[in-house]
């Protein structure tokens, strides 16, 4: 297969013709055919081809062909030839996401219109990029409604045949989990189409996916999940501090921080409104049915994790979210990291709980010194094997991880949780901008990979 890229052109003729400059002919290897086979997506057509005296790569679609196989815009595009007298122009790019409410014209995804623009923005200059939602999609006739991006930034409606590939930006749990969108992931598996990121992970997912995996082991608090009350007092014997989180939570909510000091008792400390809360108990069984009559009896649905003594600053502790992609070459990449620091008396770091966000540069700085460097690379080296354990012993396709990173004062590094679909604060910091541009452009060359159109151009 041989890729490049060309400018494609709309013609006015009504026949299915496809006019090739002749410098893309010889690249393609088409010279002297008189047909060949269009593909856009999964759609294919055979056509007539002509050369056209032309310097450079350009492909002129006459409006037969641009009708039968709905391509969405003129422009620049790659095209792929696959040897067997198919020519490929795309990749066409669909992000799936919902409506959002409130919806509007301008805003089709709701809070995370911006973002899906951001995505669009940046594959357009070579690729077919539209977003979309479950209902857009008509399933018999195999094509999409999808929301392209117009020179002026405005939306508008294209049909298009079912995309190369899938980057799926479904917002929510309760979005993912219902019969439609389990339905529609396998109907694109089904057509061997590339869908990335399946679903949120429960934090219990992660620690039974790399409950065999020594290399990610190293790297692992020591986790239970639904653990008994016995279990809780056995570990805070063991380490003196745990964090109880809820195993399907996020932002930080309903995270406990549990405490033993053999001579002053227990104590919780967790959030509450907008305040932090701390309570002392005399003995475990009264720090136990304040769990219980907060959460009920059994305790289900939670995770016990071994507590680490994490760097500080000014008695803060820190950690860092490590924002993973897939590159074009099908590697890990730490595109981004932010440093978070605690708000005084917070259990978690978490901005809206009162942390801040710094440079890994900034923070490490101020607690390894001359030694910043190295602990930044031991732990970026550490995320990229973290994250492909992660995808190791994981059943579907990932294609980008947010890793919860700490680091202990002997400068080993621990990761707490793994998010299948990291949020992007961190990418609001000044100094991360560029990181955030950098991730935009990770997704797109991984689109290029998964839809084999890498290489060439691009």
């Amino acid at each position: 297969m041989s890729s490049t890229t060309c400018n494609v052109h709309f013609s006015q003729q009504s026949d299915k013709v496809i006019y090739l400059s002749n410098t893309l002919l010889k690249e393609l290897k088409l010279s002297g055919k008189k047909t060949v086979s269009l593909k856009l997506g999964k759609e294919v057509i055979t056509a007539a081809i002509k050369p056209v005296k032309r310097q450079g790569n350009h492909i002129y679609l006459s409006a037969g062909v641009r009708q039968s196989i709905r391509v969405p815009k003129a422009g620049h595009i790659h095209v792929l030839a696959s040897g067997n007298n198919e020519v490929q122009i795309g990749p066409l790019v669909g992000i799936l996401s919902d409506n959002g409410t409130p919806s509007s014209d301008s805003m089709p995804f709701g809070n995370r219109t911006g973002f899906i623009k951001q995505v669009i923005r940046s594959g357009d200059r070579n690729s077919y990029l539209f977003g979309f939602t479950p209902h857009d999609i008509n399933w018999q006739q195999e094509t999409v409604n999808g929301y392209f991006l117009n020179s002026q930034g405005g939306w508008f409606r294209k049909t298009v045949p079912l995309p190369d590939v899938v980057y799926n930006r479904l917002p929510s749990r309760k979005a993912e989990t219902s019969a439609l969108i389990s339905s529609l992931r396998e109907r694109f598996v089904r057509r061997k189409i590339p869908f990335f990121n399946w679903s949120f992970f429960n934090k219990s997912d992660v620690y039974k996916l790399l409950d065999n995996d020594p290399e990610a082991l190293h790297h692992l608090p020591e986790s239970v999940v639904n653990p008994s009350s016995e279990k809780i007092k056995t570990m805070l014997e063991k380490h003196h501090f745990l964090y109880f989180k809820p195993t399907a939570g996020s932002l930080g909510i309903g995270i406990y921080r549990l405490t033993y000091h053999p001579k002053r008792g227990y104590f919780a400390r967790y959030r509450k409104g907008d305040r932090n809360v701390l309570l002392r108990f005399s003995n475990f069984n009264s720090l136990v049915r304040m769990l219980q009559g907060r959460h009920g009896s059994s305790l289900n649905g939670y995770i016990v994790q071994q507590g680490i003594r994490l760097i500080e600053i000014d008695g803060c502790p820190l950690d860092f979210r490590f924002h993973m992609h897939k590159n074009g070459k099908n590697e890990w990449i730490p595109a981004g990291i932010g440093a978070k620091k605690a708000g005084r008396g917070s259990v978690t770091t978490h901005v809206k709980n009162g942390g801040s966000l710094m440079t890994p540069e900034q923070a490490l700085n101020r607690t390894f010194g001359d030694k910043a460097g190295e602990v930044l690379e031991k732990a970026k080296a550490a995320s990229i094997k973290l994250s492909e354990a992660i995808e190791r012993n994981y059943p579907h396709r990932l294609g980008e991880l947010g890793l919860d990173i700490g680091i202990d004062k002997d400068g080993e590094v621990w990761m707490f949780e793994a998010n299948a679909k990291p949020g992007r604060s961190i990418f609001k910091h000044p100094s991360l901008r560029s990181e955030g541009r950098a991730s935009v452009d990770y997704i797109i060359e991984h689109c290029l990979y998964l839809s084999k159109f890498q290489g060439g151009d691009s």
